[in-house]
């Protein structure tokens, strides 16, 4: 949830050097609203037209098994999470990946595929909703650098060391 004007306009910065999107189905469709927003100046802030041009650019991706089509351009849908293929993608990306929806990102840390992790923290409290951590994930993070907002928001930005990947947790 990006909660205001300084927090969109870092959010934004923050897009510009992603060039594919990786999202769960429920994710996309959240997002997908950035390939119809108006382009037009004075229709909305520079910042918010920024990111949709921003959205628009990027390759998207779609896990899902039950979306049929995709209601953007340069977006393809995928029915299944392969960690190969997306070891291939970071392989050939010249551009950042970034990954969207709490069960997709949870398949790739598990696969030891995330190589940072960027927090924002909120101070909101919702109950309900996806957990956003896999069971049985063990990740060191190193952390890179912390941003405080004036709204009480917090990014945080670690580096992920995958050395207990394929270690199984059990619990005691």
């Amino acid at each position: 949830m990006i909660s205001d004007d300084e927090v969109f306009a870092f959010w934004t910065d923050f897009q510009r050097p992603i060039g594919t999107y990786l999202y769960g189905r429920r994710m996309y469709e959240s997002m997908v609203y950035w390939e119809t927003a108006s382009a037009k100046k004075g229709d909305q802030p520079e910042v918010l037209r920024e990111f949709a041009q921003i959205w628009r650019a990027a390759e998207k991706i779609v896990y899902s098994r039950t979306l049929q089509v995709a209601s953007s351009a340069r977006t393809r849908i995928e029915r299944k999470f392969d960690p190969d293929a997306i070891r291939r993608l970071k392989e050939s990306s010249e551009a950042d990946i970034t990954i969207g929806g709490p069960e997709l990102a949870g398949q790739a840390m598990s696969a030891g595929l995330i190589d940072e992790r960027h927090l924002l923290v909120n101070p909101i409290v919702l109950g309900g909703g996806k957990r956003a951590l896999p069971d049985n994930l063990r990740m060191r993070l190193e952390l890179l650098g912390e941003r405080r907002f004036r709204s009480g928001v917090v990014h945080l930005h670690y580096r992920v060391h995958n050395n207990f990947r394929n270690q199984t947790l059990r619990s005691r």
